[in-house]
């Protein structure tokens, strides 16, 4: 404590600074990548509703699924979204994707197919997958035309989808909705916008740790879905990480799995929001410490990033984000003469160690993020 002032006046006095505060990232912007009746080509345009993608796009189209994957994000509780109309040309989903690098960042990326009864173009999945892993995003696949039944869609996944990303997750079957632009007549939809809806709902209602599946994941708009799956068809399919839709009795269609494409590779990144939390805690732990840019890299600086990622960490264990009766049971947080050699110091580089024990599975998952800092 300070000395009381004895002398009349302004009296100044210095206290220690608290950790300071990282903020959380955004976890639920999804971009879009299409065909559109209008705007802007190959530039990125942040929306916040479909009456947005309408005043600037042009709304549903009929020779594009674009504007049907970002009315259903919307209906299905999503807020933002980017999107990105395509030009012509055979690279121009390439050029669409290069194109969300001159945004501030996006969690989610749509690929809607290019027309009704059309896949992606060969090799665009696996570029799009690495644009996620890129930029801290999640992919959310739709399953492709071939994909008729249970039978078909395990022999699709057993051949390979164009990615075995821990960054990505495949949806199947596709839905049954009425289409305004054929009098409301059923019409067969590709998924990615309404299941990306129900992440960005989950995460506003639960938090991104929340798988977005199971009884409070519904599929808002959907009349049915293209094909009805048994129990062991889903139980076959989910072993294979194809993630299933199915309707309920008294639920409706339902998202009903949450595995990533590398679920069968790597147990580690089994489940999606296992994986989005990591991204998560990436993001904003790598925001968050940008101040540390060049500080003094030593003891102090050190410490002073040990107590803000720590505080951040404590305030989503208390949240149920994490496993354990108290933090050290559920992160640990390194950044000391270990983490930072002095090879690293003379190259001016601070490196933070985290670990995080997520609510499944319970193993630690380690991240290493590393700052630039004054040499």
């Amino acid at each position: 404590m300070p000395n009381p002032p004895n002398i009349p006046g302004v009296s100044v006095s210095e206290l220690p600074a608290g950790p300071r505060p990282i903020e959380p990232a955004p976890t639920s912007i999804a971009a879009f990548v299409g065909a559109a009746a209008r705007g802007p080509v190959n530039e990125p345009v942040r929306i916040t509703s479909f009456r947005d993608f309408e005043e600037q796009f042009g709304g549903l189209c009929l020779e594009s699924t674009l504007g049907y994957a970002v009315r259903d994000f919307f209906a299905n509780g999503g807020t933002e979204a980017i999107v990105v109309r395509l030009g012509g040309g055979v690279g121009a989903a390439r050029q669409g994707l290069d194109a969300l690098k001159k945004t501030a960042g996006f969690n989610l990326l749509c690929l809607p197919p290019p027309g009704d009864g059309r896949d992606l173009e060969p090799g665009l999945v696996s570029v799009a997958a690495q644009c996620c892993e890129n930029q801290r995003a999640f992919l959310v696949l739709d399953a492709p035309v071939a994909w008729t039944d249970a039978s078909s869609a395990e022999a699709g996944i057993a051949q390979g989808v164009g990615t075995t990303s821990a960054n990505a997750a495949i949806y199947f079957p596709r839905l049954v909705q009425a289409d305004p632009l054929h009098g409301n007549r059923p019409g067969t939809f590709a998924s990615c916008g309404a299941v990306a809806g129900v992440m960005a709902r989950t995460d506003a209602q639960r938090g991104v740790w929340k798988a977005p599946a199971g009884l409070e994941a519904t599929l808002k708009g959907v009349e049915r879905l293209a094909v009805a799956l048994t129990d062991a068809e889903i139980g076959g399919l989910n072993a294979a990480s194809v993630n299933c839709l199915r309707s309920l009795p008294a639920v409706g269609p339902t998202v009903w799995g949450a595995h990533t494409l590398q679920a069968n590779r790597n147990p580690e990144w089994k489940y999606i929001p296992v994986r989005r939390l990591a991204l998560f805690l990436e993001q904003s732990i790598d925001n968050g410490t940008k101040w540390a840019a060049f500080e003094p890299n030593g003891p102090p600086l050190w410490t002073q990033l040990r107590d803000s990622v720590s505080a951040f960490l404590t305030g989503f264990w208390r949240q149920g984000a994490l496993q354990g009766t108290k933090p050290a049971d559920a992160f640990f947080v390194k950044c000391d003469g270990e983490t930072t050699t002095q090879n690293d110091i003379d190259n001016g580089v601070v490196n933070i160690v985290v670990g995080f024990a997520p609510l499944r599975p319970a193993e630690f998952v380690i991240l290493r993020i590393s700052q630039l800092a004054q040499s």
